[in-house]
């Protein structure tokens, strides 16, 4: 079978997604690949489809004892023999699955990396046929990574040592630059084809918003998408159980997850989530690495991370399968200076010098500040993200908080003058909240005793708040006017720009939020990408229903996840396509042969029961007409016979 085959038959798709095909092509030319592909892009096949048809065995190398056992499960769903070898398995287990991988009953096998240098390992190793090993979150690999994991070195010794080597894959979903540099020099990989397909999520909405009764905006959110499976991340255990408490005596069903619990009860929990018994998670950001489930609505950030890649990773977990989802984030103030505790009281790992301690701990600093602009930004908040990755973006992407809301510019030449004109009285010495606390002509004792009440910046900006002022100053930091050190204080310094803007002429501009509802605002406009619940009719959506149902039932029976019987979208594309025969069914995005086999009669049985075996059109039809532009219009029920 050629690539395109095997694609069809096995994964039931006609078609590659953007950038799948070039690596695979690589990779079957023998040639060693890094792909940087956003999450749900479809990272899993560009390595699946080679494996299986390379003649020997493909390693996979991931950290995540809940992603290899998600993998396996969906590849044997599609009719591959694979398994996983992790700390999960007993001794006598892993010798079985190795016997069996000796006799050539698997062609991909999943390995945590600690199990690389085991001696029983290294044996099946060193006397099987590999093709090709596969590093997936290869970002763990450098520790410039936000996940550095020592045990992936483990990798580099095995290739060394394998009597002949095999093809190298590696991917992630999130590297900035020196990442990616890490990746291809640890790793050794030769002259590698580097593929970039964009980092950039179309489906998802990115929000901020700044508000003090988070609690109150979960719970209202929540119970007005309480049909939705979402995920609610919180900096602590306290506030994982405080929000909990609150949408469960609020009837919601709502499980949690963090390492104040025994392992029993995570796995429960997580289990309770994942089979949608549970559709909504309050969890620590130790959940979620290597959950596959793919119709997760809305991810909602109680508190904001350390850093833009642990966002990103976190948030992208939302809309696994293409359709739209939330990715909202709740700021304050105070998780600034939370993160920056956190920051100065972490464990420094024994086997660092002090000189690579220290260069973290500044890489750490700077990622925090970083994510403390994406904060507070009234710029477009995807084009942010995307730059932070090194992409280049539209300066407005129509699917953010910051570019649906009302915003007017105003001219802040002043207010900027008045910020240098301080920082220069304060000879550069110090940070941004004595700066701002001098302009605000604050009676605070340290500022007093220090004697700035004296400076003729003292009290400049008495009437202007401290959030404005701060929101002209990361202005003046994003515009190259002034720098932060990367130290634990970050004092403030002028560049040679910002020593001159006085005189220049320059304008200085910033965004400023008009008094209007920005939420109301968010929800009354049309976001790009619509959900399944817009695509079909209430017909539709009655027979999506019904087929959830079905899902349910025989995710049950099988004792797994519903979303590896079949994903919301597999689901939703049955709703459009009404097929009543196998030959039809296997026209379905995501339903294979195998997948057939095993399922396809359950569904096709309740979709000719609700129809009552006449064709109809369930969604909504796109039309285009010159003075309306592109808009959806219901074509109602029709009988096609």
């Amino acid at each position: 079978m050629n690539k395109n085959e095997v694609l069809k038959k096995f994964f039931g798709y006609d078609s590659f997604r953007k950038g799948q095909e070039i690596l695979i092509n690589s990779m079957l030319q023998g040639r060693d690949v890094l792909g940087i592909m956003p999450t749900g892009a479809g990272k899993s096949l560009c390595y699946q489809i080679p494996a299986l048809m390379f003649s020997g065995i493909t390693l996979v190398i991931s950290p995540l004892i809940s992603l290899m056992k998600d993998q396996v499960r969906a590849l044997n769903e599609a009719g591959i023999h694979a398994a996983y070898i992790n700390s999960s398995l007993t001794e006598r287990q892993i010798v079985m699955a190795l016997a069996n991988a000796k006799n050539g009953q698997y062609k991909i096998i999943y390995v945590a990396p600690e199990r690389l240098e085991t001696g029983g390992f290294l044996d099946f190793a060193m006397n099987a046929e590999i093709s090709m090993v596969t590093v997936d979150e290869a970002h763990c690999i450098s520790q410039w990574g936000q996940d550095f994991r020592p045990s992936y070195l483990n990798i580099v010794k095995l290739i060394a040592t394998l009597p002949k080597r095999p093809v190298v894959s590696a991917f992630t979903a999130t590297a900035t630059q020196s990442v990616k540099d890490d990746i291809i020099c640890v790793l050794g990989l030769k002259e590698p084809d580097i593929l970039v397909t964009g980092f950039d999520r179309e489906n998802l909405y990115f929000g901020v918003n700044e508000i003090k009764q988070k609690s109150d905006y979960v719970l209202n959110y929540v119970k007005t998408h309480k049909e939705e499976s979402g995920v609610i991340y919180c900096a602590t255990r306290k506030n994982v159980d405080m929000v909990y408490e609150i949408l469960k005596n609020k009837s919601i069903s709502v499980t949690k997850y963090h390492a104040g619990l025994s392992a029993e009860e995570r796995r429960e929990n997580q289990d309770a989530f994942i089979y949608d018994e549970k559709p909504v998670i309050v969890a620590t950001n130790a959940f979620g690495m290597g959950i596959n489930k793919s119709n997760v609505r809305y991810v909602i950030h109680y508190n904001m991370p350390q850093s833009l890649e642990n966002y990103y990773q976190e948030a992208g977990r939302a809309g696994r399968d293409g359709e739209r989802a939330d990715c909202i984030l709740l700021y304050s103030a105070q998780d600034v200076m939370i993160n920056k505790y956190l920051l100065e009281n972490k464990e420094v790992r024994a086997d660092m010098t002090i000189e690579e301690s220290l260069a973290v701990q500044e890489r750490d600093r700077k990622r925090l500040q970083s994510m403390t602009y994406y904060s507070t930004t009234k710029d477009c908040l995807r084009e942010y993200i995307l730059k932070y990755f090194g992409e280049k973006a539209q300066c407005r992407c129509e699917n953010c908080s910051n570019c649906l809301a009302d915003f007017e510019e105003r001219d802040v030449t002043s207010e900027a003058v008045h910020i240098i004109e301080c920082v220069r009285e304060l000879r550069e010495r110090f940070g941004i909240n004595v700066v701002i606390g001098v302009l605000r002509g604050d009676k605070k004792s340290r500022l007093l005793s220090y004697g700035f009440d004296k400076l003729q910046s003292y009290g400049a900006e008495k009437e202007s708040s401290e959030k404005y002022l701060k929101q002209v100053f990361h202005e003046l930091v994003t515009g190259k006017y002034l720098y932060t050190t990367e130290d634990r204080y970050e004092l403030v310094r002028l560049t040679k720009e910002g020593a001159n803007l006085a005189g220049s002429g320059q304008k200085i501009k910033i965004k400023i939020s008009k008094q209007a509802e920005v939420q109301k605002q968010q929800e009354g406009k049309k976001r790009q990408k619509q959900r399944i619940s817009d695509v079909l009719t209430s017909r539709g959506f009655d027979l999506f229903e019904k087929l959830r149902e079905v899902r349910f039932q025989l995710a049950k029976e099988e004792g797994m996840p519903p979303y590896i019987i079949a994903s919301d979208k597999t689901l939703a594309d049955m709703c459009v396509k009404l097929p009543f025969c196998k030959e039809e069914m296997l026209e379905v995005s995501g339903v294979g042969e195998n997948k057939y086999q095993k399922y396809g009669e359950a569904f096709l049985t309740a979709i000719r029961e609700f129809v009552n075996g006449k064709k109809e059109i369930l969604y909504y039809e796109k039309l285009n007409t010159e003075k309306e532009g592109s808009k959806l219009k219901k074509k109602g029920k029709k009988n096609l016979n």
